[in-house]
């Protein structure tokens, strides 16, 4: 059974479920901020194993995205999300009741192995169900939700902590409710099941690929990274990547349905993709330092040098819905390109500037407004390289390569400000690396394709 695009009325219904299930998952990064200590006094749990409260989300979030992506592409859009979104409702409660830490961190493990589901499953279903002209604006309309969620996620986390720090897993249950019911009401129906059999050899492979690479990342030193690279703690983590990789290209040419499929392993418009992708995952992650950098910088109190972050993030939720409406007038390759230029000028502006609050406010609007202009256009790029078929493996590729560039970005600027005489000096100097990869990129993205007017014209006729 062939998907068919929806008129506005019914697109318009289906991109508030999206919107929300997308907003679930992206509060459960910055939400528990919080709630760290108190979970620290109630379990016991020592500074490192703490961490992990975020760090296990990351890592299966970033495993869950290819497989869960493949699996709509099976199964169907909607039966995938809803899903997602009722499992990730289930582990959010054995969260709140855990009574072990141990059985915590298994939740959050669950919670994001789905929440990596969630936004390229909800990516396909827009480009599934929206005409090619309206794609662009529905995805920057998504592509805020992150901006929202890192707003919202420290307010809510302060407000329900009065309550215990179970409330804040325990919201998720009435959302959910709301996501599912309207899910099953209004998402699209979808084809039939798949028969050919399901490639476990490849997923199997692919998960224990990547969560073997983002434990390297997330346990390498990048302030001495040639003697932490051959440490134990993560020479046989990069060892055991480096051998799934072959096993998993060689079963890929094998598979009656591979999760990996040769279209997107072929495509040298994905793989340029790839590239601009890892850059900037690098460099999304590094802003997570900035309220530190602000700290040592501009001797900002901790407490509140989250708010200097406030101009950077509602250049983000401005910019991302006018960059999609952009990237549908004038195709995705200007977009991307502007992007990755003014993220690059706002690093620079970090890094070599004399550090004031109004350089600190300028280039954060300037990181907002580029890495906004480059989350619609890079998706939009996916969907029209890739068939419908293989629509969700291919926005789960490109979660992938995000996630990759997230980890390695959060790993080097840590590191190389942690190992330098001046902290200022460290974070300033790995933010001037960013903006040197973000160059590169620029460059790379020179290759992409132009879509012609004649071929957006095309495109907005028969879909891709």
């Amino acid at each position: 059974m062939e998907l068919k695009h929806s008129n506005g009325h019914e697109s318009g219904r289906v991109l508030p479920v999206l919107f929300a299930g997308v907003l679930m998952a992206a509060l459960d990064i910055g939400i528990v901020g919080p709630a760290l200590p108190a979970i620290q006094t109630t379990y016991g749990a020592d500074e490192r194993g703490l961490s992990w409260v975020f760090g296990i989300y990351i890592l299966f979030q970033l495993v869950g995205a290819p497989v869960i992506a493949k699996f709509s592409d099976r199964q169907g859009r909607r039966a995938v999300y809803i899903a997602c979104v009722a499992v990730f409702a289930a582990a959010s409660l054995l969260v709140a009741m855990s009574p072990t830490f141990a059985v915590l961190l298994t939740g959050r493990a669950i919670q994001g192995f789905c929440a990596g589901g969630i936004l390229p499953v909800a990516i396909a279903v827009i480009g599934d169900t929206f005409p090619a002209e309206r794609r662009g604006r529905a995805l920057g309309l998504i592509g805020a939700v992150f901006g929202i969620a890192f707003l919202l996620g420290p307010l809510l986390g302060g407000i329900l902590l009065r309550w215990g720090w179970q409330w804040l897993f325990l919201m998720n249950l009435p959302l959910a409710a709301v996501v599912l019911w309207q899910a099953a009401r209004l998402l699209p129906t979808e084809r039939q099941p798949m028969r050919s059999p399901i490639d476990w050899l490849g997923i199997g492979l692919l998960s224990v690929m990547l969560a073997a690479l983002a434990w390297a990342i997330s346990a390498v030193d990048f302030g001495a990274l040639a003697t932490s690279a051959g440490s134990p703690r993560v020479l046989p983590a990069l060892l055991l990547a480096a051998v799934c990789l072959p096993a998993l290209l060689l079963a890929q040419r094998r598979a009656a349905d591979p999760v990996l499929h040769p279209e997107l392993l072929r495509s040298a418009e994905l793989r340029l993709v790839g590239v601009i992708a890892l850059a900037t995952g690098l460099a999304e992650a590094a802003m997570v330092f900035l309220p530190a950098f602000a700290v040592t910088g501009l001797q900002v109190p901790e407490t509140t040098a989250s708010f200097m972050m406030i101009p950077l993030v509602l250049a983000l939720i401005v910019g991302a819905p006018a960059a999609g409406r952009l990237a549908d007038k004038l195709g995705p390759k200007r977009i991307i390109q502007a992007g990755l230029i003014m993220t690059a000028s706002g690093l620079l502006v970090f890094g070599l500037s004399v550090l004031t609050r109004a350089s600190f406010f300028t280039a954060g609007v300037l990181v907002g407004l580029g890495l906004s202009a480059l989350m619609a256009p890079l998706r939009l790029v996916v969907i029209r390289e890739v068939s419908e078929a293989q629509r969700g493996a291919g926005q789960g590729l490109l979660a992938t390569c995000l996630g990759i560039g997230r980890l390695t970005g959060a790993a080097m600027v840590g590191g190389v400000a942690a190992s330098s005489a001046d902290q200022t000096t460290g974070y300033q100097d790995a933010l001037l690396f960013a903006a040197g990869l973000l160059g590169v990129a620029t460059i790379v993205s020179v290759a992409l394709k132009s879509l012609s007017p004649a071929g957006r014209q095309m495109e907005q006729n028969h879909g891709p």
